[in-house]
């Protein structure tokens, strides 16, 4: 009996096949979860690789929409009598908002990256409410941009401090209702959107280097976290986040050689 077996959830931000939420979903398909899946615009290839996993729940969902993300959250209730797990794998910001830097973002650059980021966390939340039953799990995808600066990531990394802390909030609030909230960050993977920061390619070259398990990690490495986090297996674990990049996170400088010695 797979770690999901008959638990019923939605998995958001899926793009393509190398999206880490298809990751994600693939895993949880493996380990008997049921799958629904939100789009924003690619409808058809959405539709394609949900088929695969068995999964006859797809729709569009604009998270900036709140009728829209209430509909999604109350069909899939409906039809499944329960939510057990949500997967918030959402983020935007505008490429020249982005390459403009932190001090020339404009207010409203900032107000749509952070709606669409950070504030869609609550959104699900709020809606998913009435399905979610004790021992549901709602775990969000965030980056190390968030509590350090990465070059390049810029409005982003104000954008997942955001999340990461209203994750928290959600927990404290949540907790009583033995609903858990965590957070998981992962390192850089060759992603759609990972490929529209300005310097993701030598990132990518250097962090494994640098980091002490001298390698880079990919999208099962993060899902295999995540299906912690949706899986009994984290009953008493909430308002948590788990890096996931090969202990990168805990360096502070290098050596030309990647060694500390």
């Amino acid at each position: 009996m797979g770690l999901l077996e008959g638990k019923k959830g939605i998995i958001t931000g899926v793009i393509n096949h190398r999206s880490i939420a298809w990751g994600i979903a693939k895993l949880f398909h493996e380990e008997g979860a049921t799958i629904g899946f939100t789009y924003r615009r690619e409808k058809k290839w959405i539709e394609k690789l949900a088929n695969s996993v068995n999964s006859d729940f797809v729709r569009m969902c604009d998270v900036q929409n709140e009728e829209q993300v209430k509909s999604v959250f109350d069909e899939f209730g409906e039809k499944y009598g329960q939510i057990d797990f949500i997967i918030h794998a959402v983020a935007y910001a505008n490429g020249e908002e982005l390459a403009n830097g932190v001090i020339n973002t404009s207010r409203k650059g900032f107000l749509e990256t952070l709606d669409i980021s950070a504030y869609s966390l609550i959104s699900f939340c709020k809606h998913a409410r009435p399905y979610l039953r004790e021992g549901s799990s709602i775990v969000a995808l965030s980056y190390l941009g968030a509590n350090r600066v990465c070059a390049g990531y810029n409005l982003l990394g104000i954008a997942k401090s955001a999340l990461e802390t209203t994750s928290k909030y959600l927990a404290s609030e949540l907790g009583e209702e033995q609903i858990r909230v965590n957070v998981v960050s992962a390192g850089p993977i060759r992603t759609l959107a990972a490929f529209g920061l300005p310097n993701f390619r030598e990132m990518v070259e250097k962090r494994a280097m640098q980091s002490p398990l001298k390698k880079n990690v990919t999208q099962e490495d993060v899902a295999k976290t995540v299906l912690y986090y949706a899986s009994n297996l984290s009953e008493c674990t909430t308002g948590q986040v788990s890096y996931v990049d090969a202990g990168y996170n805990i360096m502070g400088t290098w050596s030309e050689t990647g060694s500390l010695s």
